[in-house]
């Protein structure tokens, strides 16, 4: 029996038939992401962690622009998130969960990006318990009011 073969085999008898990757093609698939954050917020290192874990592969920015950042991309300010990240054509303000950033990129809408504004406890990267549903903005291109995206 090749080697080939016994990595074949080996891999049939996993649950599914899975066939396990080497690191390097998983990082490959990743989906890259920069991320502006205040030099000084340690929960948006904590939501790079989150997005890095969740197949992204993210760019930490720190800088002391952030609402400026945020109003050139489109995001009004009273929604604003923690931070500020760039993911394709879109942007994506504060702890989007990674379940919104995939629809958003999965069904392409015509939008500027996403937002869940504030620093919502228990949201990705953000400490404590989630108390109740996260309500997440679309941010139009053209400049109609925002709408909600998602809610989870």
């Amino acid at each position: 029996m090749t080697r080939r073969d016994f990595a074949m085999l080996m891999a049939a008898a996993l649950p599914g038939g899975v066939l396990l990757r080497p690191r390097a093609a998983r990082a490959a698939e990743a989906i890259p992401v920069t991320l502006y954050k205040n030099p000084s917020c340690t929960c948006c290192e904590g939501y790079a962690q989150y997005l890095d874990q969740n197949g992204f592969t993210v760019d930490v920015r720190p800088t002391n622009d952030l609402a400026e950042i945020s109003r050139r991309a489109g995001i009004p300010s009273d929604l604003e998130g923690c931070h500020t990240s760039f993911i394709g054509d879109y942007v994506v303000d504060g702890h989007v969960p990674v379940e919104t950033i995939r629809k958003l990129l999965d069904t392409k809408p015509a939008l500027a990006g996403i937002t869940l504004p504030g620093m919502p406890a228990g949201s990705p990267g953000m400490v404590g318990e989630k108390t109740e549903k996260f309500t997440i903005y679309a941010i139009s291109r053209d400049g109609t009011p925002p709408r909600v995206f998602d809610v989870v």
